[in-house]
């Protein structure tokens, strides 16, 4: 069939039929020549897109018929989860069959840095398109985040991870949202739509693609992976308008422009299905359709699942997710847990493509379920989320069976619950259900420690060996002094009689002692023992640092601020300078008086800050320090020197011991 024959815009608009054409090739049982036909895949990945928004999933305000129909069609999971809880690292676990936190992406990745994903994993495009397929990324890719240079040179791109098609994918950081022409995140796009609206334009490209690959004569992969629904909300006007004058609009759960988004979406859907149909390639194409993560919080509820975006309740993580395989009956519910991680193994059996020899995939094979037969075998799927991205916390969780356990990181909370009596996860039955409690959390361990994603909390028996150590009987001891900006002078710095003082008599001072110990390795913790706080004379700072510093214009640090009760992490580069502060334990910690210590511990490039008080040691937050330098590059790192600092507007700053710890 020629282009002139598919009226692109006509299918756009929902004018195409919906149903499939006669079933041929592979999966309906045609001649042994087109049997060997490798079937057509396609994903379709929206963002931010809560399970409850679609209709086949009880959803009555808002207009979903075409991905309503690809659920009558085939098989609707119930129990459908991404591998994370925010973008990033769900899209690194399809690409992979891996855990985000073997993979090393475990939160979104952000507009600083050169945080990717590595080509030292095979991906599922790569394997595919050795295999003959055409493959096509139609859309936000978010797995290469060096936004300076030509796009097909920057680290992780989607080229160099198996696309031979790479379309309206974003060149700049995809920030907010951005949906009408002039895209500033595809500054190079050229419009092709009147009014062209994003979404639009992406289902535009996918039927292009579609036709191109047929005409191509190759099987193809499409990925088509949506921007919308990812706040900030946008849609063409007359759409919100007609959900704006259903009953009940701007009710929760009731968002007129979310309505507007996902129909345009669901349009989508129709066209690729119209498309297939009209071009006679229904019967061997397989589609899979998802969300990344939960729906967002602040834009519409999960209810009845507790939890958004960004925690490891099911709200987070348990995402609408529909298969279709032109050999299975339509119609089946699956219960069975389904997880991003299995969509490689699945796609490739699905494909009949042998797996990349040597490549581990934690994910479980389902192309026996989406042609038709039993449901696999599901043992126990983990999530890792180890950040504080509001609402959620540090978290950890395993699923196995119909029990669920999540533990806190930071305080070791444990909830277990009942997935099936209570998907609400309302009641938790850790203290009467000990034994499995008890049985989950084992294995949440063990699978931590396969994943090596956490370094050894920072005690002697973890770390025994002493690297260096200062007591400060007799001076400095080796400790050189910089003066970072924005005070640029370090105050007056003394050591004697077992202690260190900072005195910033005063003025702003703002310390920073570093050793002449290079940083030659990771599972090293740099831990400083505090005596005394500025306390009263200080306005706002009273902190305390640990980490990694080059010199004045260059380190990596986590911090304490004693007299806000705040933490967070310092990156300075070449002067510039980055990082983040924990806003969920503003006025939440504690750490004064004797033994209280803090600690910055490097694993991989990684860096972790505990503290400890009375009780022991606690986590506070894993940074991503790879977005700013590669410190698991052994030259790189060793460019570092381990060091600690202080930052005051007052007083003085006392300082009684200062070591190094490694394995």
């Amino acid at each position: 069939m020629t282009d002139a024959k598919i009226d692109r815009r006509g299918i756009l608009r929902g004018l195409g039929a919906a149903g499939l054409g006669a079933a041929t090739g592979w999966a309906i049982g045609a001649d042994a020549a087109e049997a060997a036909t490798p079937p057509n895949v396609i994903v379709v990945l929206i963002d931010d897109l809560a399970r409850r928004e679609l209709g086949c999933y009880g959803n009555t305000f808002n207009e979903t018929p075409h991905m309503d129909r690809l659920a009558a069609d085939g098989t609707r999971f119930t129990a459908g989860y991404s591998a994370a809880p925010v973008c990033s690292p769900t899209r690194a676990s399809l690409m992979t069959g891996q855990y985000p936190a073997r993979v090393g992406i475990t939160e979104f990745l952000g507009p600083a840095g050169d945080d990717f994903l590595p080509t030292s994993f095979q991906t599922l495009p790569e394997t595919l398109r050795a295999a003959g397929y055409r493959t096509g990324l139609i859309g936000k890719w978010h797995l290469s985040e060096t936004y300076t240079g030509p796009v097909r040179n920057r680290p992780g791109n989607p080229w160099s991870h198996g696309f031979t098609d790479v379309i309206a994918s974003e060149q700049k950081y995809i920030a907010g949202g951005d949906y009408f022409h002039p895209y500033f995140m595809l500054p190079d796009l050229p419009q092709r739509l009147p009014n062209e609206y994003l979404t639009e334009r992406l289902n535009l490209e996918a039927v292009d693609f579609i036709i191109a690959a047929h005409q191509q004569g190759v099987p193809f992969y499409l990925h088509l992976a949506h921007y919308a629904t990812h706040a900030t909300l946008a849609a063409p006007q007359p759409l919100i308008d007609k959900y704006a004058a259903k009953p009940g609009a701007g009710q929760p759960g009731r968002n007129p422009v979310l309505a507007a988004m996902l129909q345009v979406v669901d349009d989508g859907v129709g066209a690729i299905r119209a498309t297939l149909d009209q071009l006679g390639i229904a019967g061997d194409t397989v589609i899979l359709l998802l969300s990344d993560n939960g729906g967002d919080g602040a834009v519409a509820p999960s209810t009845p699942l507790r939890g958004a975006k960004a925690t490891l309740y099911e709200g987070g993580v348990r995402v609408p997710m529909i298969a279709y395989h032109p050999a299975a009956p339509g119609g089946r519910v699956v219960d069975t847990p389904f997880s991003t991680v299995d969509v490689m193994p699945t796609l490739l059996d699905t494909a009949g493509v042998a797996r990349p020899p040597g490549v581990h995939l934690d994910g479980v094979s389902f192309a026996g379920l989406l042609s038709g037969g039993a449901a696999p075998q599901r043992d126990t799927l983990f999530w890792v989320y180890p950040h504080w991205h509001n609402p959620g916390a540090p978290t950890a969780s395993v699923r196995r069976g119909k029990h669920k356990l999540l533990r806190y990181l930071h305080d070791g909370r444990t909830e277990l619950f009942d997935l099936v009596a209570d998907p609400g996860e309302t009641a938790n039955l850790a203290t009467s259900l000990p034994a499995k409690t008890q049985e989950l959390q084992a294995a949440l361990d063990a699978h931590l420690r396969d994943v090596d994603l956490f370094p050894p909390e920072p005690s002697p028996a973890n770390l025994p060996v002493l690297v260096t150590e200062q007591e400060f009987d007799g001076g400095l001891g080796g400790l050189t002094v910089l003066a970072p900006a924005p005070e640029q002078r370090a105050g007056t710095v003394a050591a004697a009689g077992g202690a260190l003082t900072v005195a910033a008599g005063g003025a702003p001072a703002f310390a920073l002692l570093r050793s002449d110990i290079p940083a030659t390795h990771t599972d090293v913790a740099v831990i400083v023992s505090q005596r005394s706080y500025a306390g009263a004379a200080a306005t706002s700072q009273d902190t305390l640092f640990a980490g990694l510093v080059k010199d004045a214009a260059n380190y990596f640090l986590v911090w304490y601020n004693h007299k806000l009760k705040r933490v967070g992490w310092d990156v300075r580069i070449a002067g510039v300078l980055t990082g983040e502060r924990i806003t969920q334990l503003d006025g939440k910690i504690n750490y004064p008086g004797p033994n209280a210590r803090l600690a910055c511990v490097l694993h991989g490039d990684e860096l972790t800050a505990y503290a400890v008080a009375a009780n022991g040691w606690q986590y506070l937050f894993t940074a991503d320090a790879g977005r700013y330098a590669r410190l698991d590059d052994p030259a790189v790192r060793a460019q570092y020197r381990y060091g600690f600092g202080v930052r005051l507007d007052g007083g003085t700053i006392t300082v009684e011991r200062f070591a190094v710890r490694r394995r």
